[in-house]
């Protein structure tokens, strides 16, 4: 295994930046040169990939990783890391309980793992970081399905590599939807998925690796390019949000009085949709929002922004240009209802967990639960079908080191965060959860699924996970 004490040592704590690269990177800055084309280029927008092969039982997708280069700066080639070349990776969109097969083709010179963030998938498919596709091999990942309709994301999870590839391209969206819609949310081409993540770009438009690297991450992309424009019509679209940063969270925020409508948490439908002014997202989580842009003449522009971003590439990230409306012929029909799903049933937990998060300084490491990364060590066994109490609690006060924590394999619910009972949005269902420096949350999971063998979990900043900050369970039966 790779030995990176030292770079986390140097990185954390003294706030250094150490480069390891995969290949040669333009270490300056990205000057105000392309600024001057801020909204100039209309907003990606994924579109389902085509599966390769259809079957009785399943639909089969064939994924390719290697390297590529992306027009992320107008006019700029910049060297990526790609899911069948594209940047962000293809968008698959599955069934509820339709089996998925993913064929996956590493090209790279690395190893390379392909982890369903959120999916109920069995252990053989899960992506562990140790069950690696070696170089020029391949591996198929089966994918039931068998869960509510959801915005999930495929990425890199090979261990030490994670980071690295992580940033420099390795992930999509995968949505699981119901065969038919039970409610009239908007759809189409008024449902955009939006993945956010940050990047360091050279002068030159290459792509900078730093481990630790956000404070020089200072240009968010929006699907895969900077500050891109939406032209929508005057009624209401579905928006899922997925922070898909290594360490950045944001805070977004709409201008000119418009407001968000959360629909979904990170695996699936709120039990009743919430209004909200501003919707906080740290790496990994998701939320669904439906934006009414009726009430806007045409000609408004909507700026949606990171409220927490240091600089305007990191704060101004999609301007929204609002057109007429949709015309007689294709009117909004859309609806959003006053509920949505049935809350969870209240569970007792029989077990109670404590989960501490921590960084000791003196090794360089970060920890949980005072250990390090050991891939033939299980740190919990846990009884399929049961509830669990886990307290999760963020010692990292002293360089004020914030972490969350990403379970494997289920959705938990959210109780509190230091004793106050986090808002709705937040309770279920959820796969991640943030936890501040000083702060305890405490986490009520079931394991409810049906497969039983050993999961991770670990920090979802990937920059800490990849360098020791994760452990595992085993799930029997």
């Amino acid at each position: 295994m790779l030995k990176r004490r030292d770079v986390i040592k140097l990185g954390a704590v003294t706030g250094a930046v150490v480069a390891l690269p995969l290949e040669e990177v333009a270490a300056t800055v990205f000057g105000p040169s392309w600024s001057a084309a801020a909204f100039s280029r209309p907003l990606p927008v994924p579109t389902p990939m085509r599966p390769s092969r259809l079957r009785l039982d399943r639909d089969v997708y064939d994924l390719t990783v290697d390297k590529s280069t992306a027009e992320i700066v107008p006019g700029v080639r910049t060297p990526i890391l790609s899911y069948n070349g594209s940047f962000p990776g293809p968008m698959i969109v599955a069934k509820r309980n339709r089996l998925v097969q993913v064929n996956v083709h590493n090209r790279l010179a690395a190893d390379t793992a392909v982890h369903l963030h959120g999916g109920n998938t069995p252990q053989s498919s899960d992506g562990h970081p140790l069950d690696v596709i070696k170089p020029g091999a391949s591996r198929t990942y089966l994918y039931p399905n068998r869960q509510p309709a959801a915005t999930l994301w495929y990425h890199d999870h090979a261990h030490h590599m994670e980071a690295e590839q992580v940033y420099r391209g390795l992930s999509g969206l995968y949505i699981v939807e119901d065969a038919v819609s039970r409610f009239r949310l908007p759809s189409g081409k008024h449902d955009v998925p939006l993945m956010f993540r940050d990047v360091n770009l050279g002068a030159d438009g290459t792509m900078t690796w730093e481990l630790f690297g956000q404070p020089n991450r200072s240009t968010v992309l929006v699907n895969g390019v900077a500050q891109p424009q939406l032209t929508v019509q005057r009624r209401r679209y579905r928006l899922r949000l997925l922070n898909c940063s290594n360490e950045r969270s944001m805070r977004f925020t709409l201008g000119n009085g418009a407001s968000f409508l959360q629909v979904a948490s990170d695996g699936g439908f709120l039990p009743r949709p919430v209004s909200r002014t501003e919707v906080v997202l740290w790496p990994a989580e998701r939320a669904e929002v439906v934006v009414d842009f009726a009430p806007f003449k045409a000609g408004t522009q909507i700026m949606l922004e990171n409220a927490d971003g240091e600089v305007d590439t990191a704060k101004q990230l999609l301007r929204f240009d609002v057109a007429d409306g949709p015309g007689l012929f294709n009117a909004d029909t859309s609806y959003v209802p006053a509920t949505l799903v049935p809350a969870p049933a209240d569970r007792k937990p029989t077990v109670t967990r404590k989960v501490v998060l921590s960084f000791d300084a003196a090794n360089g490491v970060f920890l949980i639960n005072g250990k390090q990364f050991d891939p033939d060590r299980v740190d919990f066994t846990v009884k399929r079908g049961s509830t669990e109490l886990w307290e999760i609690t963020n010692t990292d006060t002293q360089f004020q080191i914030p972490h969350s924590l990403h379970l494997h394999l289920i959705q938990f619910t959210v109780l509190d965060r230091d004793g106050v009972r986090v808002p709705e949005w937040e309770t279920y269902p959820k796969d991640t959860v943030r936890v501040p420096p000083g702060s305890t949350v405490r986490i009520l999971a079931t394991f409810d699924s049906e497969y039983t063998g050993v999961y991770p979990f670990h920090c979802h900043f990937v920059d800490h996970s990849s360098v020791a900050m994760m452990a595992q369970m085993r799930i029997v039966p």
